[in-house]
C-alpha cells in the first residue's frame, strides 16, 4: 500500500532514523511513524503491506556523513582539525561535534548538511518504494545548506568601533601570508563589513578610488566563518555598490584586488565576477646568512 511522503513525515522519519536502538515502521493507512513494538501483536504478519520500514541509518552512515562533510569545507583549518578526529579511533563522534562547538557557524552548516543528506536518503528510499508500486518518481530537492548559513549574516557599513575588529583581524593574516606586501587602509573610501546574526565582527572589506581605479585593500573574514561563501558574498554586496545599473560609480572604470598566495582558491570566485589576472608574482627566499658568490654584481 503507498502512502504520501509528506513535509510532516518526512520529518518524523528523519527524527526516528537517528534512534539506532529502535526499530521504526510507517503505518501506511495511517501515514505515521511507528515504534514496532507499538504495533498490535500479529498485525504486522497479518498485514504485511500495511507498515514499511524507515531506512537504514547506523553509526557507520553517520561516519561517512562527517567525513564528507569535512572534506567539503573549504576552511583549511577546520578541515585538518575535524579529520584529525574522525582519525583518532575511539570518541569519534563527541570529539567531531567539540570542535564544531567552536565553529558556531560552521555547526550550523553541519547541522543544515546533515539534515539536507537525510533528507535525500529518505527520497532516495521513498523513490525506491514508487517504482514497485508503479508510480512516477519525486524530485523533491532541499534547500542549499550554504545559502541558510548565509542568511544569519548581516552587512552594513562601516562604525568607528570596527577599527580594533579590523586590526586583530589583519593581523592574523598577515601571519598566515607573511611575504604579502600590500598596503592596508581601513577604514578606506568605501568600507563594508559583514557581522553574525548575534552582532560578532566577522569580515569586512575595504578600497579606494585612484585616478579611476577603485583598489580593494583587503578582503578579510575571520578563520571560524571561513568556508561558507561569506567572502563571496560580501565581495558581491560590495560590487553591488559599484555596477552599471548603480546610480552612481564615481567614475570607476577598473577595480583592481591582490590576492595573496595562501588563498589562491579564491580566485575562482574572482573569476565568476569577471576578474582577470593582470600579474603573477613569484618571491625566492635566500637561506640565512647565505653570501654573494665569486663573479656576483
Amino acid at each position: 500500500m503507498n502512502f504520501e511522503l509528506s513535509d510532516e513525515l518526512m520529518d518524523d522519519i528523519l527524527f526516528s532514523m537517528e534512534d539506532q536502538e529502535t526499530e521504526f515502521c510507517i503505518d501506511t493507512q495511517r501515514g505515521i511513524v511507528l515504534n514496532r513494538e507499538d504495533i498490535a501483536e500479529g498485525a504486522e504478519e497479518a498485514e504485511k503491506d500495511r507498515f514499511i520500514y524507515i531506512p537504514d541509518w547506523d553509526s557507520s552512515s553517520g561516519f561517512r556523513l562527517m567525513e564528507h562533510f569535512a572534506a567539503s569545507l573549504r576552511n583549511p583549518l577546520l578541515r585538518e582539525e575535524l579529520g584529525a578526529a574522525l582519525n583518532q579511533g575511539r570518541g569519534v563522534f563527541r570529539a567531531f561535534k567539540d570542535i564544531l562547538s567552536q565553529y558556531p557557524e560552521a555547526e550550523k552548516l553541519w547541522f543544515a548538511y546533515k539534515e539536507k543528506e537525510m533528507k535525500r536518503e529518505i527520497i532516495r528510499w521513498y523513490n525506491a518504494l514508487r517504482e514497485e508500486w508503479g508510480m512516477s518518481l519525486i524530485g523533491l530537492e532541499p534547500e542549499d545548506t550554504r545559502d541558510l548559513v548565509l542568511e544569519d549574516f548581516r552587512f552594513r557599513e562601516y562604525r568607528e568601533n570596527d577599527l580594533h575588529a579590523a586590526q586583530s583581524l589583519h593581523a592574523l593574516c598577515r601571519e598566515e601570508s607573511p611575504l604579502m606586501e600590500t598596503l592596508w587602509i581601513f577604514p578606506a573610501e568605501y568600507s563594508l563589513v559583514a557581522e553574525t546574526g548575534h552582532g560578532d565582527f566577522a569580515g569586512y572589506i575595504a578600497a579606494a578610488e585612484k585616478a579611476g581605479i577603485l583598489h580593494i585593500y583587503a578582503l578579510e573574514i575571520r578563520h571560524e566563518y571561513r568556508g561558507l561563501g561569506l567572502g563571496e558574498t560580501l565581495l558581491s554586496r560590495f560590487l553591488e555598490k559599484f555596477s552599471p545599473a548603480a546610480e552612481k560609480t564615481n567614475g570607476i572604470e577598473r577595480i583592481n584586488i591582490e590576492l595573496p598566495r595562501i588563498h589562491e582558491g579564491f580566485s575562482r570566485v574572482l573569476l565568476r565576477f569577471g576578474f582577470k589576472a593582470q600579474v603573477v608574482s613569484y618571491s625566492l627566499e635566500r637561506p640565512a646568512g647565505s653570501e654573494a658568490g665569486e663573479g656576483s654584481f
